[in-house]
């Protein structure tokens, strides 16, 4: 049906049957009571919503496969430091950005994506994820049950798992950053979206700061009001940050992201201790 929204033009789709009465599903969009997610696309980009107030995922109708937000490109900054992992597990499926640029660049990395709410995975099809298959699964699982069960290994751990009242509470505990550690290879690398009232995630700096031995990069996403946090298991981390320059303008010329800028932000907040001290001012 016609988008009800002022500020968002387009079409609404929903997961309803047609024989719902679109006046009152309407009237729940507009006052917020609707409990499922919703699509609006306006014939260039498709959004997945859980209200109007929080979009989760854009993804656009001519590149599908590409990256609209800037903080799902900040969080493919990991490749500086893994760029040919074996294993990315992501909690947090959403409209699918991440676990399709994965898989259409890293052709050797098998990917699993865990989603608690069946609803959003109900979307995968609307969002032109590819099909389940040797190197891709989509899980419906809790994210927190399932990294505490998983076989260990994990290369890179992406966290991007939010719902209508913000980041996943079983995801915000020690418990979570224990089982991250525990579950990543010798040299793997957690990265999470922080996002939201910065209430909804008090505390996670510094909690993985402890589980990490203070091995933690924060950089901030002013486009989107967000953060990404980078958490790195390797003992004794050091980036090479000359080698690592170098290395982004490869990696923008393979992934088309601008791994350069991505690299100064981490180098700068490195040497400022930004994490250290976002970390000790949330606690």
């Amino acid at each position: 049906m016609p988008s009800p929204y002022e500020t968002e033009s387009g079409t609404v789709l929903m997961l309803e049957p047609r024989s719902a009465s679109a006046g009152e599903l309407r009237a729940q969009l507009l006052d917020e009571s609707y409990p499922k997610p919703f699509v609006i696309d306006d014939g260039k980009q498709r959004y997945l919503y859980f209200n109007v107030r929080l979009m989760q995922s854009a993804m656009s109708l001519r590149a599908p496969n590409a990256l609209e937000l800037r903080y799902t490109q900040k969080m493919m900054a990991f490749l500086l430091f893994r760029p040919h992992p074996k294993r990315i597990d992501l909690i947090g499926l959403g409209g699918g950005s991440l676990i399709k640029f994965c898989y259409h660049r890293l052709p050797g990395t098998r990917l699993t994506a865990i989603e608690l709410d069946p609803d959003v995975i109900a979307w995968r099809d609307a969002f032109l994820l590819p099909p389940d298959d040797a190197r891709l699964q989509v899980v419906h699982a809790d994210g927190a049950e399932y990294l505490a069960q998983t076989a260990m290994g994990i290369d890179v751990l992406l966290v991007d798992a939010f719902d209508r009242n913000g980041f996943a509470p079983s995801l915000a505990n020690r418990d979570f950053f224990a089982n991250a550690f525990a579950k990543l290879a010798g040299n793997g690398v957690l990265v999470i979206n922080l996002a939201g009232e910065r209430d909804t995630y008090a505390g996670m700096i510094g909690e993985a700061l402890a589980a990490f031995d203070d091995q933690v990069i924060v950089i901030s996403v002013p486009e989107d009001g967000n953060h990404i946090l980078f958490a790195f298991k390797e003992r004794h981390f050091e980036p090479r940050w000359r080698w690592l320059h170098n290395f982004a303008k490869e990696l923008r010329s393979r992934h088309g992201l601008d791994f350069p800028a991505f690299a100064h932000q981490l180098e700068r907040s490195t040497r400022l201790g930004l994490a250290r001290r976002e970390g000790r001012r949330r606690r």
